[in-house]
């Protein structure tokens, strides 16, 4: 069986590996407080060109989204998202469980915008009996999203602007934004997002990583106390060097981007070749996760042989499906997934 579901279902790029047992014995402080995280925080704030950043390294996507939301809402806040967002539909209600409510938008493709966002908050302060509602006092954006499309430069200005316009801290998940900076539609970089997002996270877990997410924050006034909400949600690894070594070795010399634009091409190649036998698309990804409307009785037939996701039925006779490529996908099994289709 040939894994195409997932983007995590390998351990960890040969290097990280190398690199954990190179440092094996070292002795180091715990925490997140070694030199290796110090390391990695210096090469992601240098690609950020945010100095002042503060950098925490925790073990996964929802931890990260648990973390941050709690570090910035006050108890009766809530906090927008699409309603595809992550943290609406596959967290099992982590950042409700907290008490905040995630107050869902309809999004476009998956992306929540400047729109939504302006008639969410002005539809709260404008309803008399506001003191009754959550009130919005967050923004949370998914970059790709979750069917894999990505914002533009544009689009985020326009959410920023917003934003801070109503004084709405922006958070973006980007627990796959190596998979969307390496997007033929991506116009910005690394240092772009930082200038225009709060807070957000770079993923590791599903680019290359065993496991871990760094968060960078921007904001003073979020960056205050995150160490100790870190530890009360459980996030603060005290192994945290093993979090460190691995950023340290995704970023030192852009491996993490080279490891994206593998998976992208890859996903660019099965995209061609769906499009070649006329099938049509959930939507148009353009990241490592497709989502090709197939003929059941093809879906049942390649099932024999590859795993992947079943989306959504778009008919009776076709279900739309999805195709993850990941940073340690071999072409040799995608050559095969296209010559089977």
């Amino acid at each position: 069986m040939i894994r195409f579901e997932c983007d995590y279902g390998e351990g960890a790029h040969p290097l990280i590996l190398e690199r954990l047992a190179a440092t094996n014995m070292e002795q180091t402080a715990g925490y997140g407080e070694d030199p290796h995280c110090e390391a990695a925080r210096g090469y992601i704030r240098e690609l950020c060109r945010m100095p002042d950043a503060d950098v925490h390294f925790l073990v996964g996507g929802t931890q990260a989204n648990l973390a941050v939301i709690a570090a910035a809402l006050r108890p009766h806040q809530g906090v927008i998202a699409a309603e595809s967002g992550h943290i609406n539909v596959h967290e099992t209600g982590a950042v409700e469980a907290t008490g905040h409510k995630v107050i869902t938008v309809a999004g476009e493709e998956g992306k929540v915008t400047a729109d939504e966002i302006r008639v969410v908050y002005e539809s709260h302060w404008k309803d008399p009996t506001h003191e009754h509602l959550a009130q919005p006092a967050m923004v949370y954006i998914s970059n790709p999203s979750e069917i894999g499309t990505v914002y533009t430069l544009a689009e985020l200005e326009e959410i920023a602007k917003v934003c801070r316009k109503c004084g709405l801290p922006l958070f973006m998940d980007g627990a796959r934004l190596g998979y969307g900076l390496a997007c033929e539609l991506c116009d910005y970089t690394l240092a772009d997002i930082a200038a225009l997002c709060d807070v957000f996270y770079i993923g590791g877990t599903k680019v290359g990583a065993l496991f871990g997410e760094a968060v960078v924050i921007t904001s003073d006034t979020l960056k205050r106390d995150f160490r100790y909400i870190m530890k009360q949600r459980g996030g603060m690894l005290a192994k945290g060097r093993l979090l460190g070594i691995q950023f340290e070795t995704l970023f030192e010399d852009g491996l993490y981007f080279r490891i994206s634009e593998h998976a992208v091409r890859l996903a660019m190649k099965l995209r061609a070749a769906c499009a070649a036998k006329g099938y049509s698309f959930l939507v148009d990804s353009r990241t490592n996760q497709q989502f090709p409307i197939l003929p059941n009785g093809l879906i049942e037939k390649l099932g024999e042989r590859y795993s992947f996701a079943l989306w959504q039925p778009t008919d009776a006779a076709h279900t739309a499906v999805r195709f993850c490529t990941s940073w340690a996908t071999k072409e040799e099994h995608l050559d095969e997934l296209v010559a089977a289709l």
